[in-house]
Order: structure tokens, then C-alpha cells, then sequence
């Protein structure tokens, strides 16, 4: 199958920042990565991104991205050069021969990539949490597994430093060289190392706590600290606690995107929050006072005489508390007309109607009313 364009794999145009690639990833990564896409196909689509991101993410593999597309990262094309009757001469105006090509087949700089230290990829979850814990904050534990850096080799794999040596296959480059005659002279290529897997290194006594792997499976507790006042969809970040680095490379972190359940009244809008309550006609056309509900308590309201269906009161700072203020509440007046009436109650009502000097409102529109 034909490979997408890294760019429109992350959805980003060619011109993107190094900033805007790396929130691409993160909201893609995000929406397809296995732990939370159980959909078909969301693992590939994961390891596409990855892949792309991959490329994009370094400086030197976007600039030979851009230039060559994903012909400059085919691996078969190798990192050394042709040799056989071409000079750097034959291409006047080019430079160097094998600075051009160079960064065409990855050179050097891919054998030493391979063998160095690498940070993890990065995880992402999911946490849903109540309303009032949005408002307030709380503290989550969290339980997760994870790789950690063995506490007894401290990611070496060995029993001790002198049995960390380089690997006589490789040379401590992490891979080897093969040869290919073309018709155009011979072609190098480099392939990963069979014996040390690209590390470079050859363990000789393993560490007898994690058997030369460098790294602990372990299934730990986490203390995840929720801020007062987060909303949903935001991400808290827990550090080191992502896949694990290669070639003793320092984990990923973790990325938890905190969904916050919906409160049966209150409805939160940025940094206020909105309410609407029940009001009995006869309460709106009369006035009246009500404890209205808030995230800290009651707050008794003043409801004035003649008071409209759908008009709106503000309580100052009773809505959300962060760091960049606070917000206040707003509550709506929803004026509810009975559907049944007691005998005396419809006494009453009609006598209204009946009174000398009522008008009732269709009457009053209809004198306002111009053809």
C-alpha cells in the first residue's frame, strides 16, 4: 500500500512549526492510541502517526522528507555512498558528493542515532471525574504498569560497568555494512546489527534482577493532584511514566485528558455557571425570596414582583475559582403555570379575570397591535 504524506497523515500543512507538529501528534496520538481507540484499524493508524511524527520531528529527516518524500527514508537505500567512477566533481555546483547524498541516505548520523539513548513515546488516557471535583480539586490514585529503569543495573542490563562491552560484530556502531554492485559502481547499505540489536553494546554477565533487559515491568500507584477549577478535555501530565526509553533513554511521559461528568442543575460556561429554577406564577407576579442552590451552598435571591419567564439574576463570584479569577453564576427564572387546580384555587383565579380593571395580556397586545 502507497504511504500517506507525513503531513497529511498529522494534519498539518508543510510549513508547520516545530510547535504546531507536536500538537498535531499529541491530538492525534490522543484520538488513535489503542488504550483508547478500540475501533479497527486505530492501531495502524497509531503506528502512522508515530511514524510520521518520527520523521517531522527531527530536523535533519524533514529537511531529506521535504526534498526527496518518503523516498529519502527508505532504509534500503543505505547510509554510505557509490563508489566505482563518480567524483564530486561530476557535479559541479552541488558541493560535496557525499554531503549531498548524505543526507539523501541518512549517513553517519542515522548509525549514531541507532546506538544512542532515545526517549519513549509518550501515553495517553482517559479520567472521568465528578462536577463538584472539577469545581474543587481533589487528589485521584491511579494505578497503571509501566517499565522503569531497573533500580539494580540502572538501565544497563549488565551485572556491572566491566561487563558492558562493545559489540566485536558492529564495532559499537549498531549495525553492519553490505555491498551491492549496480551499473553504477558499488552501493553500500547499513542494516541493524543481529548480535547486539542496534545497542552497540555486548552484555557479558547479565543483571540477575531484570535478566539484561535494563528495564522492571512494574504495576505502580500514582497520586494524580486534579486543580481546582480544570475543565473537561484538559490534559494533566505525569512525567516518566510513558513507554520506555531505548538504549537507556528516559521514558515518555504519561497524558491524562480529565472528562468531567454533567451535573443534573448546574451547567458550567468557561468560569461561570448557569442554573435555571422553578417559579410559581403567583411568586413571579407577587415577589418573592428563595434559596437559590450554588457549588458552596445557598445564596437566598430576591425575586421581584412581575418577574418574566426567562429573565436572569447574577450571583457575583459564585462560579468557577482558578487562577485567573473567579466566575459568577447566573440563575434563570423558569415561571411554571399549573396544569391542575383545586376548586379554591380557580376561585381565586377567576376572580382576578372578573375584576373590574383586569386586562389580560392578549387584550393589551391587541390594542398595541398596528395593521
Amino acid at each position: 500500500m502507497e504511504k500517506r504524506d507525513y503531513y497529511e497523515v498529522l494534519g498539518i500543512s508543510k510549513g508547520a512549526s516545530e510547535e504546531e507538529i507536536k500538537k498535531a501528534y499529541r491530538k492525534m496520538a490522543k484520538k488513535y492510541h489503542p488504550d483508547v481507540n478500540k475501533e479497527p484499524g486505530a492501531e495502524e493508524k497509531f503506528k502512522e502517526i508515530n511514524e510520521a511524527y518520527e520523521v517531522l520531528s527531527d530536523p535533519q529527516k524533514k529537511a531529506t522528507y521535504d526534498q526527496f518524500g518518503h523516498a529519502g527514508m527508505d532504509g534500503s537505500f543505505g547510509s554510505g555512498g557509490f563508489s566505482g567512477g563518480f567524483s564530486g566533481s561530476d557535479f559541479g555546483g552541488f558541493g560535496d558528493f557525499g554531503d549531498i547524498f548524505g543526507s539523501f541516505f541518512g549517513g553517519g548520523q542515522t548509525r549514531r542515532q541507532s546506538t544512542g539513548p532515545r526517549k519513549g513515546n509518550d501515553r495517553f488516557m482517559q479520567m472521568r471525574i465528578d462536577f463538584m471535583d472539577a469545581i474543587f480539586g481533589k487528589n485521584e490514585e491511579l494505578t497503571i504498569e509501566v517499565d522503569e529503569q531497573c533500580s539494580e543495573c540502572l538501565g544497563s542490563g549488565a551485572k556491572s560497568k566491566s561487563d558492558v562491552q562493545s559489540c566485536p560484530r558492529c564495532g559499537g556502531t549498531g549495525q553492519i555494512q553490505s555491498q551491492q554492485r549496480t551499473a553504477f559502481g558499488v552501493f553500500m547499505s547499513n542494516s541493524v546489527c543481529p548480535d547486539c540489536q542496534g545497542t552497540g553494546k555486548k552484555i557479558l554477565n547479565k543483571c540477575p534482577k531484570c535478566h539484561g533487559r535494563g528495564y522492571e515491568h512494574k504495576r505502580v500507584k500514582l497520586d494524580i493532584k486534579i486543580p481546582a477549577g480544570i475543565q473537561s478535555g484538559q490534559q494533566i501530565r505525569v512525567a516518566g511514566k510513558g513507554e520506555r526509553g531505548v538504549n537507556g533513554g528516559p521514558n515518555g511521559d504519561l497524558y491524562i485528558e480529565v472528562l468531567v461528568s454533567r451535573h443534573p442543575s448546574f451547567v458550567r460556561d468557561g468560569n461561570d455557571i448557569r442554573i435555571s429554577i422553578p417559579v410559581s406564577a403567583v411568586d413571579a407576579t407577587l415577589g418573592c425570596k428563595v434559596d437559590v442552590p450554588t457549588v458552596y451552598g445557598d445564596v437566598e435571591l430576591q425575586i421581584p414582583e412581575g418577574t418574566q419567564h426567562g429573565t436572569q439574576f447574577r450571583l457575583r463570584g459564585k462560579g468557577v475559582k482558578t487562577s485567573r479569577g473567579q466566575g459568577d453564576q447566573y440563575v434563570e427564572v423558569r415561571i411554571e403555570i399549573p396544569t391542575k387546580l383545586s376548586r379554591e384555587e380557580r376561585n381565586l383565579y377567576e376572580k382576578i379575570r372578573d375584576s373590574k380593571g383586569h386586562e389580560s395580556a392578549f387584550e393589551k397586545f391587541k390594542k398595541s397591535f398596528k395593521k
